[in-house]
This record gives structure tokens, sequence and C-alpha cells, in this order.
């Protein structure tokens, strides 16, 4: 069975988790208590030496990290991901998109708002703020004239980008002037009967502390 090494307030590891749900595939949750240093042990380090969740275990000894990759590998051979080589490559487009936009302004931004953190990262916040509402203006032009962000299809382009930007009021971003983005979201949610359940921080009481920094590795 496919054992998703896991932290449940984590929207990275939600993608995953909602593309689980979209092919019916059981797994095995792992739980990882990323706040008190438990993605950055040597053990998991041997399974991602980004120190970072979700990771998918296929088998025994065989680890896929980074959220992304995750569905590529779960989605191939099935609808969400084209056989088209233009598709595919559209595809791939919003998924970097995704890690290179997204993650930084949008993901950032929310978390520091529900953990407590923005006051510590007050210098920062402005510039990344502004930097999400760029993203959100982006997507709500583009999503004017697209029912999906692949063009083609619903695809895991849209499960990647919805896993924050559907959060994103949480970190003080107003999607109510953004209609063209709203549908899309409504859409895309229409596609999983039902969602999966959006865990807040507060379910972990460390959520609050910075992720420690992974122990040097030393040669044998």
């Amino acid at each position: 069975m496919l054992r998703l090494h896991d932290y449940l307030p984590s929207q990275n590891a939600y993608k995953v988790r909602m593309l689980l749900g979209h092919l019916g595939l059981d797994y095995e949750t792992v739980p990882v208590a990323i706040f008190r240093g438990e993605s950055r042990t040597p053990a998991f380090l041997r399974m991602n030496p980004a120190g970072a969740v979700p990771v998918l275990e296929t088998a025994p000894g065989r680890f896929i990290a980074e959220s992304n990759a995750i569905l590529c590998y779960l989605a191939e051979g099935t609808p969400y991901l084209p056989e088209d080589r233009f598709e595919r490559a559209k595809v791939m487009q919003w998924l970097f998109f995704e890690q290179d936009y997204v993650q930084p302004s949008i993901a950032t931004v929310r978390h520091w708002a529900m953990t407590g953190k923005l006051e510590r990262n007050a210098a920062q916040t402005p510039g990344r703020r502004a930097a999400g509402e760029r993203v959100l203006d982006l997507l709500e032009r583009h999503l004017a004239e697209h029912a999906f962000l692949a063009e083609c299809c619903y695809s895991i382009a849209d499960t990647a980008v919805f896993a924050y930007v559907h959060r994103a009021e949480e970190g003080g971003f107003d999607l109510s002037i953004r209609p063209s983005l709203r549908a899309w979201i409504d859409r895309v949610a229409a596609q999983s009967d039902p969602l999966p359940p959006v865990y807040p921080y507060s379910i972990d009481p460390y959520s609050h502390r910075s992720l420690p920094v992974e122990p040097e590795v030393k040669a044998s």
C-alpha cells in the first residue's frame, strides 16, 4: 500500500490527498511533526534530503518527495496528466508556476498569518503580499478566458494551484474582487466528492515555531 508521510495542515500534502481521492487509491498516512523536528532527522532526510513533507512511499525503501512530482507520478496514465506532448507541457507550465509564484507569496503569507509569524517577518511581508496580489490578478485574467489552467481539461495543474489559492483569504487576500478566479475555485471543488478536509495549524501546538535546521550530515 502507498504510504504518505504527511503533516495535516500542509496544503502541499493536501494536493496529494486530493489527487489520491480523485483516483480512489488507498493509502496509509504517516504523521510527521515538522515543527518538532521530525522532518529533519537522519531517517527522514534519507527519504527527502530537503527535509520537507509530503513524501510518498511507493514501496518499501522507494520514496518520492516534492508535492508536484508526487502528483505527476500518481497522475501518469490517468486523465489528470494528458498524453499529448503540448498539453502535458502546459500542465507542467502551471506546476512550475505554482512553485515559483504561488508558494513564495500566497502560501508563505498565509502560513505566517495563521501561525503568528507576521510580526517576526514584517520586513518581508509587504513584498510577498504584493507578489501574491499579482499572482491572483494573473490567474483572474487567465481564467476569464479558460475553464481550467491548462486549457485542455481539468488536470493536476488545477489541483496544485487550487491547494493554496482557494485558501488565500486566510492570508488576507481578497478573492471577492476576482469573479473568474472564484468561479474556477467552484469548478475545481466540483471535481471532488467531497474535497479533503483542510486542517488548521491550530491543531498543532508547535506550529508557532520556526522549522528547525536539519543536522549536518557527516561522511561515514
